[in-house]
């Protein structure tokens, strides 16, 4: 239970489960309100209730939707009268194979969900709060986008672009808002679950710590990037992936 409000207010976006909710979570530990979007309004409610309703806001929508882009960032001013962190986290995963066979249509999505809707929610904050006031920005990249990968090649390319948005970004907010991204490794969730349900032990046996990622994991990297602690840094890409890189070679 919060003990004291850090008088900070955050908005991330996809936080129904998995990640998001990891992050929102740990956002709303340390004293921060939040506000939360997702697709499936029953599960937004869900959160919402499970991360405390007196702290947390839940505005559905569709990620790369303009208007709910508009209206998330309305809701937050209106609730808490400002935005100082952004965590953009929605993301989609729609297709598994070989980028040559690639429908361009499913490509398309995929960048607009994955890269477009961030750009979006920043420009959103900014000019709605932390253009004037500062703040800070994380982007859930992957270690999809930071090499090859197979069979994910269109997520991988997706995230390989939020690396660079969050390079972009945070040249043009320098000095008022920091712009970081995180790259996660395989984390147990529902969105993840192809890459190891029926297979953990022979996953987990390639990373060195011994276990895959849980959402707490990156809830607890967002939150540092997030923090005073990190006021010295922006523009990186901090990657969390329990030591799988370790085995890259080179």
């Amino acid at each position: 239970m919060t003990t004291q409000d850090s008088g900070k207010v955050a908005l991330v976006t996809g936080a129904s489960r998995g990640i998001g909710y990891g992050i929102a979570e740990a956002l709303v530990a340390r004293g921060d309100r939040v506000v939360i979007t997702g697709r499936n309004e029953d599960a937004l409610k869900a959160a919402v209730e499970s991360l405390g309703a007196d702290r947390v806001l839940g505005v559905p929508g569709k990620a790369h939707d303009e208007a709910h882009q508009a209206a998330a960032v309305e809701r937050a001013m209106e609730a808490f009268g400002r935005i100082d962190h952004l965590v953009n986290n929605a993301g989609t995963n729609p297709v598994f194979g070989p980028i040559a066979d690639l429908d361009l249509a499913v490509a398309r999505k995929v960048f607009e969900t994955n890269v477009i809707s961030a750009l979006g929610f920043a420009q959103q904050t900014w000019k709605a709060w932390q253009k004037e006031n500062g703040g800070a920005i994380v982007n859930i990249a992957s270690v999809a986008g930071l090499g090859a990968s197979p069979f994910v090649g269109a997520y991988g390319i997706s995230k390989a672009a939020m690396v660079n948005l969050t390079l972009q970004l945070a040249h043009e907010m320098a000095p008022g808002v920091r712009v970081n991204s995180i790259a996660p490794a395989v984390v147990k969730t529902k969105f993840a679950a192809a890459l190891y349900e029926g297979r953990e032990e022979e996953v987990v046996a390639s990373y060195p710590l011994g276990r895959l990622g849980v959402p707490e994991d990156i809830g607890g990297a967002a939150a540092f990037l997030l923090s005073d602690a990190a006021g010295w840094i922006t523009g990186q890409t901090l990657v969390v992936d329990g030591g799988i890189f370790l085995n890259a070679g080179f």
